[in-house]
C-alpha cells in the first residue's frame, strides 16, 4: 500500500503540483481512507520527502555501478551517467519532475537530507572530471566544479522539455550533449 500511495502521489503531484494536491485527492485516487494514508506517512510533506529520497538514492546506486567500472574510460563513464539521467525521463519522468520542481515544499531539515544526496551525486561527477583530467582524457585547465554545475544544469533541464517518444532518441540526445561537453559549438578551422 505504501508503494501505491507513493505512485499515485507522484502522478498527482506531477499533474496538479504538490500544493494543489490534497491528502483527500490521494486517498480518493487509491480508494482508501485518510487513516490508511496516515498509517504510512505522518504528513503530505513526509511523503514528498520519501519521494525525493527514493529518487536520488536510486540514482546514486546506479551512478556507483558506472563509476566503479574499471574497464571504461572517464569519457565513457560520463556518457553513461548522462544517459542514466536522460533514460530516467522515460522510466521515472514524473518522479524526476516532482524531484526537481517540488523540493521547495520540503522543510529545512528535509531539504538538508535530500540536498546531502544531491551533493554526493554532483561531487561524484566532479571527481570523475578530475580523474579524467589526471588521466589526460580532459583538458587540464578545467574548473571541475563549474563544469559539473553546467553539465547538470543542461541535462537536468531536459526533464522539462524532452519527450522520449518524440523524434529525438535518448541516444541521440546523449550524443548531442556529449558533443557539446567535449567539443563545444565552436566551428573547427583548418589551418594550412
Amino acid at each position: 500500500m505504501r508503494g501505491r500511495i507513493i505512485k499515485e502521489s507522484i502522478d498527482l503531484f506531477d499533474k496538479k503540483g504538490f500544493s494543489k494536491t490534497s491528502i483527500q485527492d490521494i486517498v480518493d485516487a487509491i480508494g482508501v481512507t485518510k487513516g490508511t494514508f496516515y498509517y504510512y506517512f505522518k504528513s503530505k510533506q513526509e511523503l514528498l520527502r520519501d519521494i525525493h529520497l527514493n529518487y536520488i538514492l536510486e540514482l546514486l546506486k546506479e551512478q556507483e555501478i558506472i563509476l566503479n567500472d574499471e574497464f571504461i574510460s572517464c569519457k565513457e563513464k560520463m556518457n553513461r551517467l548522462i544517459y542514466l539521467i536522460i533514460r530516467n525521463i522515460k522510466i521515472h519522468g514524473k518522479s524526476a519532475r516532482v524531484f526537481t520542481r517540488e523540493v521547495r515544499h520540503l522543510d529545512n531539515e528535509q531539504v538538508k537530507s535530500v540536498n546531502a544526496y544531491r551533493k554526493e551525486f554532483r561531487l561524484n561527477l566532479q571527481k570523475l572530471i578530475e580523474e579524467g583530467i589526471a588521466k589526460g582524457e580532459f583538458r587540464e585547465n578545467l574548473r571541475s566544479d563549474i563544469v559539473i554545475f553546467g553539465i547538470l544544469g543542461m541535462v537536468n533541464r531536459s526533464y522539462n522539455w524532452y519527450n522520449p517518444d518524440g523524434e529525438v532518441s535518448e541516444e541521440e540526445l546523449v550524443n548531442i550533449y556529449m558533443d557539446l561537453i567535449l567539443n563545444g559549438i565552436k566551428k573547427e578551422t583548418n589551418c594550412t
